[in-house]
């Protein structure tokens, strides 16, 4: 008989891996808020509000009672927005038992307490370490679902954690999965680079070609590096599918909405007028403004980071922050790349 699998909220991401859940013979159960949707995934298979124009796998059931969801699971993802993760995770805790393995694959961090979504579970479940995984890497909901090939991450401070949630996911037609120890790293890049896209999608509304976003990745991949190894992570990690395979496909996907939101404002839309244009979380606007607290308190340089903070919250002309980067000290790369302790 397949392990019963349940998943925290029916957002597209979280869709999307019930997707590859099903496809891989578990039984999977998502939880959601809304009755509406639980109805239109159980009768219609379709889940037309986050991915729209996508038929789900007939196996995928959903509910509204979180017992229900969770009760004799092997194994509990959970996808809510960073905003809703400590609250998400009160509902959880009389479920969560110790056999459970618990995998996020939320990207960002909790602004009122600079945490990352791990931390926040730990606090709120009150379980072992090893029961806590992150799943992340370049993977957008809408590539998933329709079955292209897709390789990520999962990380765990237990390995049998992190090849548990491997076996859980990983299948030989479309959906590949490595293990990692770094959970520090892993959530760090993967929260980070949503700041890169948001700026990489600034830079393209302004018109500035590809030249300045391949600068721009490329010198966003050695902050996000710098602040990440200050915090604990390996500097590897920002090499391999969580970092630079996250930061360019988020940075160049027109199905990435941090990309969006950022090209928006490009051309000179408002950031309210974006946010309730998008209709869905866009987490690089709220990772800005942690990674702007976080710089200060780790004393790194984000110059990127920096700028986009002025520019969503303090009324910065986005073509002014553009000449503040380009206007900064002279470096050498070498020796700048050698302080993020690249080597």
């Amino acid at each position: 008989m397949s392990d019963k699998v349940a998943v925290i909220v029916a957002g597209s991401w979280g869709t999307a891996l019930c997707q590859v859940l099903a496809d891989n013979g578990h039984q999977v159960m998502v939880w959601t808020r809304s009755k509406e949707q639980a109805d239109e995934i159980n009768t219609m298979h379709t889940n037309s509000k986050y991915l729209p124009g996508s038929v789900l796998h007939p196996g995928i059931v959903a509910t509204t009672n979180m017992d229900e969801a969770m009760k004799d699971a092997k194994l509990c993802l959970v996808v809510a927005p960073s905003s809703a993760m400590r609250q998400v995770a009160k509902q959880m805790k009389p479920f969560v038992t110790e056999s459970m393995t618990v995998i996020h694959a939320t990207k960002g961090f909790e602004i009122e307490t600079l945490e990352r979504m791990s931390q926040v579970l730990l606090q709120e479940l009150a379980c072992s370490e090893d029961q806590i995984a992150v799943l992340s890497g370049p993977s957008h909901a809408e590539e998933v679902v329709m079955k292209r090939p897709t390789t990520v991450v999962v990380a765990s401070t237990s390995e049998a954690a992190a090849e548990k949630a491997q076996d859980f996911f990983m299948n030989d037609a479309y959906f590949r999965v490595y293990t990692n120890r770094d959970v520090v790293g892993v959530e760090l890049a993967g929260a980070l680079k949503n700041i890169i896209a948001l700026s990489a999608g600034l830079s393209d509304g302004l018109g500035y070609g590809d030249n300045a976003k391949a600068a721009l990745v490329t010198r966003g991949l050695a902050e996000i590096a710098r602040l990440g190894v200050e915090m604990g992570a390996d500097v590897l990690t920002f090499a391999g599918l969580a970092g630079v395979g996250d930061l360019v496909v988020t940075s160049t996907s027109k199905h990435s909405r941090n990309w969006r939101a950022g090209y928006m404002i490009g051309q000179g839309k408002a950031l309210s007028e974006v946010l309730e244009s998008m209709g869905m979380v866009v987490e690089g606007i709220r990772t800005t403004k942690a990674a702007h607290e976080l710089s200060k308190k780790y004393q790194v340089q984000m110059p990127i980071a920096d700028v986009l903070f002025h520019v969503l919250f303090e009324g910065l002309a986005p073509k002014t922050g553009v000449e503040l980067l380009m206007g900064r000290v002279r470096k050498n790369e070498q020796e700048d790349i050698a302080q993020t302790k690249w080597i």
